[in-house]
């Protein structure tokens, strides 16, 4: 397959972004809020079921502090010298200290359960409608879609002189990465140089990135909008400055996207499309142009 500038493809994708953000009125822009509490609002199943874990285990936690510290209220009254003068010399009592082991026990296991199911419904998707590879470099991130034939490309960070309206500093990139909804997406991650960790806390994922290895992950994001992640393993001096950022478009537009991108490109085989075949998609195009 002929490779395309790196240029001309960075200034297809910025274009097609555009046009494929203006298409999404209202649509959910997740990121960081200022006083923010709790986490971010659930944009996959894998993020929906981690926030039911979390109150889960919020619930689990307070029931424990409120009996610890009930314990220690109890015993400063009950114990204290002026109720309690002559304090017993028992040292041992069977039925308490097999109490006290066996309880934390129980409850152990009762957070497994739901941990284990929740530790295998997100390490990958059975059947993945499509592949996203991610590469993590000091420091940027490089994406690649085989499946789409479209071939790796580099999304940095915008430096704050070059912000426009409506950018974040330190979270927009050149170069968005955009991806369907309501589809099953197999995300491979691997570093190129040193560890990173691609991470995007309202989709629930934050999976190294190691050299020589590719990790795997998924999504199916419920709702289109913009979704922002960031490097969240040390990985040098450029570290806070390797913002991910994620447009989710529907099935349709993201099949225009693709089409955008590997217009002009000597193609070894069509990309794979969700919404129709490839050559429905010339045919669409070349009456639009017709017209």
């Amino acid at each position: 397959m002929k490779m395309p500038r790196w240029g001309t493809l960075g200034a297809g994708l910025a274009s097609a972004v555009a046009g494929i953000t203006a298409m999404v009125p209202g649509a959910l822009a997740d990121q960081p809020h200022p006083l923010q509490i709790g986490l971010q609002d659930a944009a996959t199943p894998v993020m929906e079921r981690l926030n039911s874990f979390h109150n889960l285990l919020l619930v689990v936690i307070t029931l424990i502090t409120i009996f610890v510290l009930g314990l220690l209220v109890y015993v400063m009254w009950r114990f204290n010298a002026k109720r309690n003068p002559t304090p017993s010399r028992t040292s041992h009592n069977t039925l308490i200290e097999v109490v006290w082991t066996v309880v934390p026990v129980i409850i152990l296991l009762f957070i497994a359960v739901p941990s284990f199911s929740l530790l295998y419904y997100m390490n990958r998707s059975e059947d993945p409608e499509m592949t996203l590879i991610v590469h993590g470099y000091q420091w940027y991130w490089g994406y690649e879609f085989p499946d789409q034939q479209i071939p790796e490309f580099e999304s940095r960070m915008v430096p704050d002189a070059e912000l426009q309206e409506g950018d974040l500093r330190l979270l927009s990139v050149t170069e968005p990465l955009v991806l369907p909804v309501d589809t099953d997406i197999q995300i491979l991650i691997r570093a190129e140089d040193v560890l990173h960790s691609w991470a995007v806390p309202s989709f629930g994922i934050k999976t190294d990135a190691v050299p020589m290895r590719m990790n795997e992950t998924w999504a199916r994001i419920e709702q289109e909008g913009v979704y922002y992640g960031m490097c969240s393993e040390l990985c040098g001096e450029g570290h806070g400055f390797m913002p991910i950022e994620i447009h989710a478009v529907s099935r349709e537009a993201f099949d225009d996207w693709v089409m955008e991108q590997v217009a002009g490109l000597d193609l070894e085989e069509p990309p794979h499309l969700l919404t129709r075949s490839y050559e429905d998609a010339v045919n669409q195009n070349q009456v639009a142009e017709a017209e």
